[in-house]
């Protein structure tokens, strides 16, 4: 396996192409309980041109009935990205806000106990805090969006360190 370098301005760019549309070659889960996980996938694949097709624990996307849970769901993506087993894909470790960069990912709980939702860092503005990271996610289609626009009790920041082939 050879690890690469994650291309995260392709992943910025294709969350500015399709962050108020929708590309057909995936469908849109906004009415199955929302579209942001698959966005996130979608643009990270843009970064790494690289599925993982492990059955139920990879991170692969084929159709509506072919696709891994880590594709769409947002407990299944952070688990995807950040254990240690040196499979196929993007992979990438928990930070702090300050360490984020565009690329990364950014996951929040709207009631302190469960992450529900997932969002794409496409800018640091220099300012401190969530006031100073924009974001792009679909569900609430953003791009440009501070973090601090949010109303959450927790969040989870994750470096996208590469990916391996």
């Amino acid at each position: 396996m050879r690890v690469m370098p994650y291309r995260r301005w392709e992943a910025v760019a294709y969350a500015k192409q399709w962050a108020f549309g929708r590309n057909k070659r995936y469908f849109d889960f906004s009415e199955l309980g929302g579209d942001c996980t698959n966005f996130i996938s979608q643009c990270l694949y843009a970064g790494t041109g690289v599925m993982n097709e492990t059955e139920t624990f990879g991170w692969y996307y084929h159709s509506l009935a072919r696709r891994a849970p880590a594709w769409t769901g947002v407990p299944y993506l952070y688990n995807f990205l950040t254990r240690k087993k040196a499979d196929a894909g993007p992979f990438g470790h928990e930070v702090t806000l300050e360490e984020l960069q565009p690329g990364d990912i950014v996951q929040l709980s709207f009631d302190g106990r469960q992450y529900g939702h997932s969002l794409l860092v496409v800018e640091r503005t220099g300012q401190p805090g969530p006031d100073g990271v924009l974001i792009s996610t679909h569900s609430q289609d953003a791009f440009g969006r501070t973090l601090s626009s949010y109303r959450y009790q927790k969040a989870r920041y994750i470096h996208i360190d590469g990916y391996r082939r």
